[in-house]
């Protein structure tokens, strides 16, 4: 049976070799799923959490075979925490009153406010059942999977660093292959995330993740899989991601991929010197944390030995015999299914001249010096990335690379291994199986939104535990310090002060979760006193200063370092804009909203307390202001980068001009109304919203099909949006809708459902934060009842 454990309750503080984990907070906010053996939990108790997973995993398969449903309801960790048969649990509605039906009388589809007495029990419902999901450290713990490249990097790096049974071992092998088989779509393949239609990119990945794990070729998922690989071309058509795996298995030969080449770690990163400005230390961070070690492991040509399984699997995804493939024609070969950003002109241009003088680099030729010089440059900076995010890494896909870099460095070396104790921190437990996660979590992101929602219901005192939890992880997953050394010659940002997305010991500094830290810290003083120094808060503001742009507007990690012409060579055909850092509208918003809530704070305590002149923070917010109405479009709109999609912007985008007129004075009435009728135009039949994730990709607004409820996170988001609007002062009525919408999904036991995915990255890949059907549905509600029911609209 599978049990995630906190921090606290942790068993693995220590390596299997004895090593101590790095951390700088005591692992707070680490999430592990453990298997947890027979002897290890008593039988009453074992028993029934068994038969309530075996329930949900098999309704899950239905669901999916039967209803196309995609997505997991992370099930597993709701058994855990509310016991195993905590949907049977029904809320007693005041006064006698029966849960709602879903279809609406007369009178409600014109807009009448909901029943005071349905929806103040809806909202401690929602409430109640919330606070039990939270973990004992103060976070709350979710589902961040979705993609489906993230895991094969995993399988692949451990078959060839020999630890598949040190690192995985025969559980998560089994849950694994379980999460890979459930995934396939009806024609046989795989996506690129759980809900996309299938890709070469996901389904030879997917094919070859299953074969390394232990499927027969005849399994019917493998032999499905393989029949759809070569039905669209085979893996010669595999995107660039995908060709790289491949040679590091063996299974595709180096001279098949555009080159990848450590030199460019060499070239001045100045600025002045012209060609600087396409230095990858200038490229937005994820990116080149992944080009990173990718490029070493390139250079290096790090490949695993070619065992019998390899050699089937190299039979198996091509359309010719291995030894015939063309692989200078594989080079920039991609299966139409794959190809969201096709390769300009330059950019083969600027591929081939480097394949041609790939050749010099290598041992034995004239230039070999300059390879073994740039492989010692990207160690070091490898090196570097693992020491400051104690082994966790910035992400998913760096994390696997590094550590097959480490690896290849010293096979038995201390850091091989603090690389594996860190692996579990991306593995997540569903009814689907296990998957490997976007991320290390989204713990104090979905933390700094609880709160806030939270408060907004007005009933944070009913909860003050979970209150004071929430503050406490915070508080200790605050970034404390910068990173050491001259930061420039990392290529890193500032820290000091700032929140990150997941833990402290990950601790990469991000625009809006600092924002968001600050404004929950914010939110929070009123209900557990100042639990943050003001110098802390003011180092927090320093941050959210810097990262501001020439723009005004805000990127993610850092400030802009380059040019958008740079994304002319994005190597990465699935993905776009992914090269430089680009202000978004999201970080943007938060940037300003919690600068605002930093000087009402100010202004409300008499004496100024801050550092930061008020006339900084004013010019801050003023041109904060004009980027968000720049990037507004015609009829209204924002587009959301990091969200599905123009709901989540719209909320972004109307709270950050509506925090800028309460601060500054301004007007923004004419912008707001035109987003609140942009969303009305779109409001369903039933009172909600529901926007397909296909918003993201095609840059405009989606349906979700009509034969389906509006989704509750589209909604929330829209209720938001509309309220910052001021819409209630137009019109409440479209709000009343909005709000019996979402207490009409709500679920007998408090919980709301998960649909569909609702998280994005580089415009085309979708992930999801499981989180998101609690609390912003509580936070909408909140706002419903302060702005509309108890104020009537005035």
């Amino acid at each position: 049976m599978w049990k995630l454990r906190s921090a606290k309750e942790g068993r693995d503080c220590i390596t299997d070799e004895g090593l101590p984990l790095r951390t700088l907070c005591d692992l707070k906010g680490r999430q592990v799923w453990e298997y947890v053996t027979q002897d290890e939990e008593p039988a009453s108790t074992k028993t029934a959490e068994l038969d309530a997973c075996e329930r949900a995993r098999d309704e899950y398969v239905r669901k999916r075979r039967d209803e196309g449903v995609k997505h997991s309801a992370d099930e597993l960790l709701r058994i855990q925490q509310c016991g195993p048969n905590y949907m049977d649990v029904v809320r007693v509605r005041k006064k006698g009153k029966q849960k709602r039906s879903a279809s609406s009388t007369k009178e409600e589809h014109q807009g009448t406010p909901v029943d005071r007495n349905d929806f103040d029990e809806a909202v401690s419902g929602g409430l109640d059942f919330y606070q039990q999901l939270q973990m004992e450290d103060g976070h709350w713990p979710g589902d961040y999977g979705g993609p489906m490249f993230l895991m094969p990097g995993l399988v692949i790096t451990c078959y060839v660093t020999g630890t598949m049974g040190t690192v995985l071992g025969d559980a998560r092998v089994t849950e694994m292959t379980r999460y890979l088989r459930n995934q396939q779509n009806p024609d046989g393949g795989y996506g690129l995330h759980i809900e996309g239609h299938s890709t070469m990119f996901g389904t030879v990945l997917t094919y070859v993740s299953l074969r390394l794990l232990g499927a027969k070729a005849s399994d019917p998922h493998c032999a499905r899989a393989r029949k759809w690989i070569l039905l669209h071309g085979g893996a010669t058509l595999i995107p660039s991601w995908g060709k790289f795996w491949l040679s590091v298995l063996g299974c595709f030969d180096w001279d098949g991929l555009n080159p990848v080449p450590p030199e460019v770690w060499l070239l001045p990163y100045s600025g002045k010197s012209g060609i600087g400005w396409a230095h990858p230390g200038r490229f937005w961070c994820h990116c080149r944390m992944v080009y990173l070690p990718m490029s070493y492991i390139y250079g290096a040509r790090i490949t695993g030995e070619c065992t019998g399984l390899v050699g089937e699997i190299r039979k198996e995804i091509f359309l010719k015999p291995y030894e015939e493939v063309d692989w200078n024609k594989a080079r920039n070969e991609c299966a139409k299914e794959d190809l969201y950003y096709p390769h300009p002109l330059l950019q083969d241009a600027l591929w081939y001249t480097l394949y041609k003088l790939e050749y010099m680099l290598l041992p034995g030729r004239p230039l070999h010096f300059l390879r073994k010089k740039a492989l010692a440059e990207t160690i070091k900076h490898i090196t570097y990335e693992d020491e400051n995010t104690r082994y966790v890494c910035i992400g998913p896909v760096n994390k696997v690379m590094n550590m097959l870099c480490r690896w290849h460095e010293d096979p038995q070396g201390d850091a091989f291994k603090m690389h594996a104790s860190r692996i579990p921190d991306y593995l997540w437990v569903a009814e689907d199986g296990m998957k490997m996660q976007g991320y290390n979590g989204s713990q104090c992101w979905d933390t700094t939104f609880a709160v806030q929602a939270i408060v907004s219901t007005g009933e944070a005192s009913r909860v003050m535990e979970c209150v004071r939890r929430a503050a406490d992880y915070i508080e200790s997953t605050q970034v404390r310090e910068d990173c050491p050394g001259d930061l420039e010659s990392w290529y890193r940002h500032i820290s000091k002060g700032a929140w990150p997305f997941s833990t402290r010991d990950h601790g990469w500094p991000i625009s809006d979760c600092s924002s968001e830290g600050l404004k929950a810290t914010l939110a929070l003083e009123p209900l557990v006193g100042e639990f943050i120094s003001d110098d802390r808060l003011d180092d927090c503001v320093n941050v959210i200063l810097s990262y501001q742009n020439k723009t005004g507007g805000w990127a993610t990690y850092e400030n802009t370092r380059s040019f958008a012409q740079l994304e002319l060579i994005n190597p990465a055909e699935t993905f776009g804009d992914i090269v430089i850092d680009y202000d978004y509208v999201e970080c943007s918003s938060a940037c300003i909203t919690a600068i605002a809530a930093y000087l009402r704070r100010q202004r409300g305590g008499g004496e100024w307390r801050s550092r930061h002149p008020r006339a900084t923070l004013e010019r801050a917010l003023r041109d904060g202001k004009r980027f968000v109405e720049s990037i507004q479009k015609a009829d209204g709109s924002w587009y959301g980068s990091w969200g599905v999609c123009f709901t989540y912007a719209a909320w972004f985008g109307c709270e950050a001009l509506e925090a800028c007129d309460g601060v500054l004075g301004t007007d923004s009435r004419e912008r707001l109304e035109r987003c609140a009728d942009f969303l009305l135009e779109r409001q369903r039949p039933d009172g909600g919203w529901g926007e397909s994730y296909l918003s993201c990709e095609l840059k405009q607004y989606s349906q979700l099909p009509e034969d389906e409820p509006s989704h509750v996170v589209n909604t929330a988001w829209a209720i938001l949006a509309l309220i910052k609007a001021k819409q209630h002062l137009r019109d409440p009525r479209p709000l009343h809708r909005a709000a019996r919408a979402l207490l009409d999904q709500q679920l007998p036991c408090g919980d709301w459902p998960q649909q569909h995915i609702s998280g994005v990255f580089n415009r085309n890949c979708m992930i999801t934060y499981a989180n998101y059907r609690n609390l912003f549905p509580l936070w909408a509600l909140g706002e419903y009842r302060s702005h509309v029911l108890d104020l009537g609209g005035k």
